[in-house]
C-alpha cells in the first residue's frame, strides 16, 4: 500500500478522483508516495507520484463523459459544461506536460539531482513522465470517439484500467501503463535513495523543510546550480499531520522527539500563508522554548520558496520578515505584555469575559506547545479569546513530560471537545535507539504512572515511544570522587567530541538540577571548569534576559536547568550533578522522574550522565553500569 499525502482524500473530491486515489494507494508499492493536489510553486497538479524505482510522474484527472466532448485537437478541446455551455480548454495532455516541466525546472536547479556529464547532462538523474486519467471513459469510448487521434494511447488511463471492480482491471497492466508514461529514454540503474527523495520533497514542498546546509549557487558549465547537503525535512507522517489537521480545535499527543513543535511551527506558517489577515498566537510555558520557537518561525518565514531568491551574502533579498501575523509568547509574558494582567487576576478576568465586560485582544488561531504544563484556568482564558467562527485551537502535549501536575478536562477547560479530533505521534525522531531505550527504561522503572502506559486512546495516559532505526553510542555514565573532578571529566569529553566527532560547541548542552547547594556552588564550578578548559559557554538560565536572547548557533556550549530545556534539542547533552536528584526538598518524586526523562531526551546523538554522590537515581545508574560490566564479562567468556 502506497503512502498518500494527505492520508485521506477530501470529501469534496470528485468520484473519479476518489476512485483513482484508492486504486493508487492500494496497488502501488509500499515505498511509493502519492500526493493529491499538492501546491507546487503556484501550480496544483491532480496527482504526483514519486517511486524509488520509478522516478516522478504527474497525472491530470478528467471526469469527462462522451457527452462532454464536442470538438478536439492536439492543442485545444471544445467541451460542453454541465450547464450546456461550450468552453475551450487547453488539451489535458498539454496541461499534464506543462505541470511536469514546471516541476522538472525546479528540481534541475539542484546539482545533486542532475546528471553532470554524459549524454543526458543537466537532465534529472531520474526519469519523469506525465499522463491523463479519464475516470468516466472506457476503452471502447476511446475507439468510438477517435480519441487516440488527439491523445497518445500510452499517455492516458481509462476507467477499465483504474477500477478494480472492472473485469479488465489488472495490477500488472496498471504498472505497465504508468511506466509507459515516462518521456525520458532511460530507466533508473539504482533506486532513488532516501536522501534523493527528501531532496525532491524539500524543493517541491517548502512547508516540509526543517533545515539544510547550502552554499551560494555556483556556475557549472554555464549553468547556475544549487548544492544542498544535510537536508532535513518532516517525515511523511509529520507532513500529513501538518497538512491535514483540518480546521477548528485539534489535539496532538506525542512522545519526546516526535516533532510536535516542528508540526506546530509548520502549521502556523501554513495558516499565515493561507490567511494573511489572521492574528495567530503561539503560547508555551518556558521562556527559552518560546525563544526557540520564535527563531524557528522566523527561519521558516524568511526561507524563500525558491532558494535562488536567497541572498547568501547575508539575509534575504528583501528586508527580513520578522513575524508577519504570528506572535510567539511564553504564557506569563503574554499575560504581562499583551493582556496587561497578572496570573492572580485570571479568575476575575474570566468572569468579566463571561459578562462581556472585558476588552481584550482576540485571535483567529491559537497554538499551545507543551500543553501539559498549562493550568486549567490558563486554558479557559486562552480559549475565551479565540474567534468563535474559526475555533482554531491546536494543543500539543506529552504527558510523560508533565512536571507541573496539572489536572484537567479539556472539554471543561476550553469548552471544546477533542473527541475524534486528536492525533498521536509515537515515533521518536530526535534520539537514537540507544537514548530512547535508556530514557524510557528509567521512566518505566521509577514513574508511578507506568501502569497507565497501556491504551493510547484514553485522555491522560502516557505514550510509550517507538524509536527510529537511527543508532548511536550507548549513553555514557561517569562516576567521580567529587564535583570538581566530575566537571573536569565532562570538559575533557566535550573536547574529545569536538575534535574526534566534529560536534560543534553550540550543539552541546550542560543540564543541572539546582544552581547551588549548601555544600557547593554548582553553577560556578560548571562555568569555571569550562573556562579553565578553554571551552566557550553561555548560561541560558542566568536570568530572564539570557533566556530570551540566547541564540543556538553562536559557537558556545549552552548551560541550562532541566526545567528550561523542554522543547530544545542538542547533539550532545551532559546531565551533571545527577546525585542531586531526586531533589530532597521536592516532595513530588514523580516530577523529578519526569525532569530527568526530559533531560535525557534532549540529546539527539550523545548523552552522558555524571555524578559524584549517591541518590536513588544514581543507584539506578550504578545498576546499569553493573549490568553492562556483566554483559562485557559474558562476551569475554564466550570468546
Amino acid at each position: 500500500m502506497a503512502i498518500t499525502v494527505p492520508e485521506t482524500i477530501r470529501s469534496s473530491a470528485t468520484a473519479g478522483e476518489r476512485l483513482l486515489f484508492r486504486t493508487l494507494k492500494t496497488y502501488l508499492p509500499d515505498d511509493y508516495i502519492v500526493y493529491f493536489e499538492p501546491e507546487i510553486h503556484g501550480r496544483r497538479p491532480d496527482f504526483v507520484i514519486i517511486g524509488p524505482d520509478l522516478g516522478l510522474l504527474v497525472l491530470e484527472v478528467k471526469d469527462y463523459t462522451k457527452n462532454t466532448l464536442f470538438q478536439l485537437n492536439h492543442e485545444e478541446w471544445h467541451i460542453l459544461t454541465t450547464s450546456g455551455d461550450q468552453a475551450v480548454i487547453k488539451s489535458p495532455i498539454k496541461q499534464a506536460r506543462d505541470n511536469v516541466f514546471k516541476v522538472v525546472d525546479v528540481l534541475k536547479k539542484d546539482k545533486n539531482l542532475i546528471q553532470t556529464e554524459g549524454k543526458y547532462q543537466f537532465n534529472l538523474k531520474f526519469p519523469y513522465g506525465y499522463g491523463v486519467v479519464f475516470t468516466r471513459l472506457y476503452a471502447k469510448d476511446f475507439v468510438q470517439e477517435g480519441l487516440y487521434t488527439v491523445i497518445e494511447p500510452e499517455l492516458c488511463l481509462n476507467r477499465d484500467e483504474i477500477d478494480p471492480d472492472k473485469e479488465g482491471f489488472s495490477e500488472e497492466v496498471l504498472m505497465e501503463k504508468i511506466l509507459n508514461m515516462f518521456i525520458v529514454p532511460f530507466r533508473l540503474k539504482e533506486p532513488l535513495s532516501f536522501e534523493d527523495i527528501n531532496a525532491i520533497r524539500y524543493h517541491l514542498f517548502p512547508e516540509v523543510r526543517i533545515s539544510a546546509e547550502f552554499k551560494p549557487p555556483v556556475p557549472y558549465q554555464d549553468q547556475l546550480l544549487l548544492s544542498l547537503h544535510d537536508i532535513k525535512t518532516m517525515d511523511l507522517h509529520q507532513e500529513n499531520l501538518a497538512k491535514q489537521l483540518g480546521d477548528k480545535n485539534r489535539l496532538i499527543r506525542g512522545v519526546a522527539g516526535s516533532g510536535k513543535t516542528i508540526i506546530l511551527a509548520s502549521r502556523a506558517k501554513m495558516l499565515s500563508k493561507q490567511n494573511p489577515d489572521w492574528k495567530i498566537l503561539i503560547l508555551c510555558y518556558n521562556i527559552s522554548l518560546a525563544n526557540s520557537i520564535q527563531q524557528m518561525i522566523n527561519h521558516m518565514l524568511n526561507e524563500p520558496e525558491d532558494l535562488f531568491d536567497f541572498n547568501f551574502a547575508g539575509g534575504n533579498v528583501d528586508q527580513p520578515v520578522m513575524n508577519r501575523n504570528i506572535k510567539v509568547r511564553n504564557f506569563h509574558a503574554w499575560l504581562k505584555h499583551d493582556l496587561k494582567i497578572r496570573e492572580s487576576q485570571i479568575p476575575v478576568v474570566l468572569e468579566k469575559i463571561k459578562k462581556k465586560e472585558a476588552i481584550l485582544p482576540t485571535y483567529d488561531a491559537i497554538m499551545i506547545d507543551e500543553g501539559q504544563d498549562f493550568e486549567a484556568n490558563w486554558l479557559s482564558l486562552v480559549s475565551s479569546l479565540l474567534d468563535e467562527k474559526t475555533q482554531s485551537l491546536l494543543l500539543v502535549e506529552d504527558r510523560a513530560q508533565d512536571i507541573y501536575k496539572r489536572k484537567r478536562s479539556y472539554l471543561q477547560d476550553t469548552g471544546l471537545s477533542f473527541q475524534g479530533r486528536s492525533k498521536i505521534l509515537s515515533i521518536n525522531y530526535r534520539n537514537t535507539q540507544q537514548i530512547v531505550k535508556f530514557a524510557w527504561d528509567f521512566y518505566r522503572k521509577h514513574s508511578m504512572l507506568k501502569n497507565k502506559v497501556v491504551n493510547r486512546d484514553l485522555e491522560g495516559e502516557i505514550i510509550a515511544p517507538q524509536s527510529t532505526k537511527r543508532k548511536g553510542p550507548v549513553p555514557g555514565i561517569i562516576r567521580a570522587k567529587n564535583f570538581f573532578d566530575e566537571m573536569k571529566l565532562v570538559a575533557r569529553l566535550m573536547k574529545k567530541l569536538h575534535e574526534d566527532r566534529k560536534v560543534p560547541y553550540h550543539e552541546m548542552l550542560v543540564l543541572y538540577r539546582v544552581k547551588r547547594t549548601s555544600k557547593m556552588p554548582i553553577i560556578d564550578i560548571i562555568q569555571r571548569t569550562l573556562k579553565e578548559a578553554g571551552l566557550p559557554s553561555y548560561w541560558i538560565t542566568e536570568n530572564e534576559k539570557t533566556k530570551r536572547s540566547f541564540e543556538k548557533e553562536d559557537c558556545r556550549i549552552k548551560i541550562s536547568t532541566i526545567d528550561s530545556s523542554k522543547g530544545l534539542d542538542f547533539r550532545a547533552v551532559f546531565i551533571v550533578n545527577t546525585d542531586s536528584m531526586p531533589f530532597p526538598l521536592e516532595e513530588d518524586k514523580e516530577r523529578e522522574v519526569s525532569l530527568l526523562y526530559i533531560g535525557m531526551t534532549r540529546a539527539k546523538e550523545f548523552l552522558c550522565l555524571s555524578y559524584s554522590g549517591q541518590s536513588e537515581f544514581t543507584q539506578y545508574l550504578e545498576d546499569v553500569l553493573a549490568e553492562r560490566n556483566r554483559e562485557k564479562d559474558g562476551v569475554k567468556k564466550v570468546r
